[in-house]
């Protein structure tokens, strides 16, 4: 809400509960539906003095595919490129984008979104995800009584349910399952040896963001303008005792990533052909301030 990008990502081993973590269930909500109803709150009550545009995006990294996971019912998912600029950072071309406006409506995207997840049953979980999830909360706020130069805060909030880590002695899986597995490990060895080159203390080392497409998608989050957190899991068996050691020293890495974080605010001038439009902005807002007022006055709350 004041202009600085955020990101929030669940890593471990297949099975500890990241899932459950970012998304929850109906009856026991998780990160996605308690940020998004504090967004709302915090939106609604910004509402007199700020305008805001909330736009969502939501797509999987399946088998080093990018797909969008909120497509319409029926359309066949297709692979999304990648694209990447200064000004905008990394976008995905071709990704849809949607405007809920209640907390409902996102859920009801979220969970469109998680039945058109590639999920299949391992002997590690019964229903293990097989990509990295990443929805994308895009916010665009500019104030209601700006004059002819108005300042814009956009930001963006990433929340990223990763697949797994996994072993094959721990999941035995062959075939696809295995295929997909070497993939998902492949991502996260990725990240891993971004982490490691973001807390090299040797300056100017090369990080290797290219090495997956789940790399190429968090660039920006790691090492760049945003607020990050890393919500960490581990199971208590004992079976995954070496998972949850290297979990928990992985963790421990990303500690010591440093970012340098900048808020995100463009002043824009109002064009000649859009001083009536700002005219008209402006009446309404005199209309609705003159409107609270007498109502006030009916009250007895405010002086004549």
């Amino acid at each position: 809400m004041n202009g600085f990008n955020a990101t929030v990502f669940a890593y471990g081993a297949t099975g500890c509960g990241k899932t459950f973590t970012i998304s929850g269930t109906p009856s026991d909500p998780g990160i996605i539906p308690l940020t998004m109803q504090e967004l709302f709150e915090r939106v609604k009550e910004a509402n007199d003095e700020k305008s805001t545009e909330l736009s969502l995006s939501y797509l999987e990294v399946y088998n080093e595919t990018i797909r969008d996971l909120l497509i319409p019912p029926g359309q066949e998912p297709r692979p999304l490129a990648l694209r990447e600029d200064n000004k905008k950072g990394v976008t995905v071309a071709g990704l849809s984008e949607h405007h809920p406006k209640t907390v409902d409506e996102v859920m009801e995207l979220v969970m469109r979104g998680n039945e058109c997840r590639t999920m299949s049953p391992t002997e590690a979980n019964a229903t293990s995800s097989r990509s990295h999830a990443v929805l994308q909360v895009h916010i665009r706020m500019k104030p209601r009584a700006g004059g002819l130069q108005s300042d814009v805060t956009t930001a963006t909030l990433s929340l990223i349910d990763l697949a797994g880590s996994e072993r094959g002695t721990v999941t035995k899986n062959r075939g696809e399952r295995m295929r997909e597995g070497a993939n998902i490990n492949r991502s996260l060895l990725a990240l891993a040896n971004c982490i490691n080159a973001l807390c090299d203390p040797k300056k100017n080392r090369h990080i290797p963001y290219r090495d997956s497409k789940l790399t190429r998608l968090l660039k920006f989050s790691l090492g760049g303008n945003c607020r990050t957190v890393m919500i960490t899991c581990v199971s208590p068996a004992s079976t995954y005792y070496e998972e949850t050691y290297n979990t928990l020293k992985y963790a421990n890495r990303a500690k010591n990533i440093k970012t340098t974080v900048a808020k995100n605010t463009v002043s824009t001038k109002v064009h000649l052909a859009q001083y009536q439009q700002k005219i008209q902005e402006q009446s309404n807002e005199i209309k609705r301030l003159q409107r609270e007022l007498a109502e006030l006055r009916r009250r007895g709350a405010a002086p004549a």
